[in-house]
């Protein structure tokens, strides 16, 4: 029996997302690594506010500190890279699965987990924290809620996905 046809659509569009998403949060982790001063600059004029409206009721949220600055960002490329990582491992499931001929909710479940990681670096780090506690949807320059945005959609539709999928699926 064909790979292909063991499956329904819905365990092989949870899969491609996974690793569609995996590829695309380690290209992210892997350019902010070797590319360090571009983002470097980018959370640093963040936190500092320095590029926004300069409203004294706002700007003592602002971390001016290049280590504290540097240290979120090391995070950042932690927390990008431990995402990645644990999409891989989904993806790596989902292929199983697939080459199996058994569904195992396990795969979803950590293709699920990647994308709340991803949700959380982007809705909450980039949308909540740095969009609205740190202004950044005042910068013309320095804001990032744009990009974040798809990040947040397709780690939203994952979940969506890889709920319904685990739901079919029998808990091994």
């Amino acid at each position: 029996m064909p790979i292909f046809s063991r499956f329904s659509a819905l365990p092989a569009a949870v899969t491609v997302l996974t690793g569609t998403t995996a590829l695309q949060m380690t290209l992210v982790a892997v350019g902010n690594i070797t590319d360090f001063g571009t983002n470097q600059d980018f959370v640093r004029h963040v936190l500092a506010m320095d590029t926004t409206f300069q409203s004294p009721n706002m700007m003592w949220r602002a971390i001016t500190s290049p280590g504290l600055a540097d240290a979120a960002y090391l995070a950042i490329i932690a927390w990008e890279v431990l995402t990645a990582l644990v999409l891989i491992c989904g993806f790596i499931g989902c292929i199983r699965n697939h080459i199996s001929g058994h569904a195992s909710s396990t795969a979803y479940k950590l293709s699920g987990l990647g994308w709340v990681m991803q949700l959380m670096l982007f809705g909450i780090g980039f949308l909540a924290i740095g969009g609205e506690w740190f202004q950044m949807w005042q910068s013309s320059k320095w804001n990032g809620l744009q990009a974040a945005l798809p990040h947040i959609i397709i780690a939203s539709f994952g979940l969506v996905l890889a709920h319904l999928a685990a739901k079919d699926s029998p808990q091994r």
